[in-house]
């Protein structure tokens, strides 16, 4: 899943963006209001996380341009003001939730799910093929009765190919999705880690459920 961090101090930017690309998922940083906004209303997101007080454009007005524009991703403000009504106020332009600065990370990873679990796009928390389960709320794969210990990246890469189920999928999106990277074809990050996947996904069962299109990429599916 692709989170928005808009925040212009450095030190929590990079704080947020290592925790949660720690956390599993795919983070894209913006430094001031102007590049949030546009950000926010081209690009996909399951998830803004938002200050207030930013260069260009405060938090304020990016979240009423975001929401004039249609765009309906849940708003998590991050701020180090507290009274209530600023609390008031963002939750009436649209927000969905707010924290206060300093912050537990724990605390703000919580809310993070809370709200991916509310979100449209995590509808559906548990997918399952054949004897494959994967948990996307709880961050766990089963496949045969046997949990499979798998790293953040490689439970993002299994998601992606999960939630796109008997659809090819490019090296190209998936570099983007998992590693938010331009995929360089001379870089083997997706072979490399398909592969590790598989080690643990296919290799010890019987049906194999990931699979190589030549020339177009990687599919999960049960074929026969």
């Amino acid at each position: 899943m692709k989170i928005l961090a808009v925040e212009d101090d450095a030190k929590t930017a990079a704080y947020l963006h290592k925790g949660l690309s720690e956390s599993g998922y795919v983070v894209d940083v913006a430094a001031d209001g102007l590049d949030g906004y546009h950000l926010a209303t081209s690009c996909a997101y399951h998830l803004i996380i938002l200050d207030v007080l930013l260069p260009r454009l405060d938090g304020w007005t990016v979240l009423a341009r975001t929401r004039e524009t249609g765009v309906q991703t849940p708003v998590l403000f991050l701020s180090a003001r507290d009274s209530i009504n600023d609390r008031v106020r963002g939750l009436d332009l649209g927000a969905d939730d707010w924290l206060i600065k300093p912050f537990a990370f724990s605390e703000l990873l919580a809310r993070v799910r809370a709200l991916l679990r509310r979100g449209r796009i995590a509808e559906v928390n548990v997918f399952q093929i054949a004897d494959l389960e994967v948990d996307f709320l709880h961050r766990r794969v089963v496949r045969g009765g046997r949990r499979l210990d798998l790293t953040p990246k490689e439970f993002a890469l299994l998601s992606l190919l999960a939630q796109h189920r008997g659809e090819i999928l490019s090296r190209t999106l998936i570099a983007e999705q998992v590693w938010d990277m331009n995929f360089d074809s001379d870089t083997n990050v997706v072979d490399v880690a398909i592969r590790r996947l598989r080690l643990k996904v296919d290799e010890p069962f019987a049906t194999r459920l990931i699979h190589s299109v030549r020339g177009a990429g990687y599919v999960l599916d049960e074929l026969h």
